[in-house]
């Protein structure tokens, strides 16, 4: 399990040269809170973003993603969602399926090998969570994400 502020920023190094081929700078996300891949950043003066299927990642490490050869990364297309670029979720409000406000996401939990988002980590604002600390919510079902907010079955709060 993994959260997407740890896997922000790590190189992606080719396992046949041994090469850093760009940076993980977001994660792609369905309607239905799976994660479908990475945006990984490439270039030095022009970066551009690309598209790694979480499928195609050999291993995730505590320093670097790690693909067989760059041609696993793809033309970015239209992502559903995520988490900072295009239709971001950061700062999404979240509420549980009987209407209560959970508060704002800050950062996901999911599974590297399956793509599966298993918890949200939201806030109520910065002196929230210095009193209180972030509040982890855990849910093993499909979310609804919508214009104005995303919808979750909660397990524990």
């Amino acid at each position: 399990m993994r959260t997407f502020s740890l896997l922000k920023g790590q190189p992606v190094f080719e396992t046949k040269s041994g090469q850093k081929i760009g940076e993980v700078c977001d994660l792609c996300i369905t309607s239905n809170g799976k994660v479908t891949g990475l945006l990984v950043k490439r270039g030095v003066f022009f970066k551009q973003s690309f598209f790694l299927d979480i499928h195609k990642v050999t291993s995730f490490g505590a320093d670097g993603v790690m693909i067989e050869d760059n041609g696993s990364l793809e033309k970015l297309k239209d992502p559903e969602y995520t988490f900072t670029h295009q239709q971001p979720l950061d700062g999404m409000m979240m509420l549980s399926k009987s209407g209560e406000s959970l508060g704002l996401l800050k950062d996901v939990y999911f599974q590297e090998e399956l793509g599966t988002i298993i918890g949200y980590e939201i806030t109520d604002g910065f002196f929230s969570d210095l009193t209180e600390g972030k509040q982890v919510i855990q849910s093993g079902k499909p979310l609804a994400i919508g214009k104005d907010a995303i919808i979750v079955d909660v397990k524990n709060t």
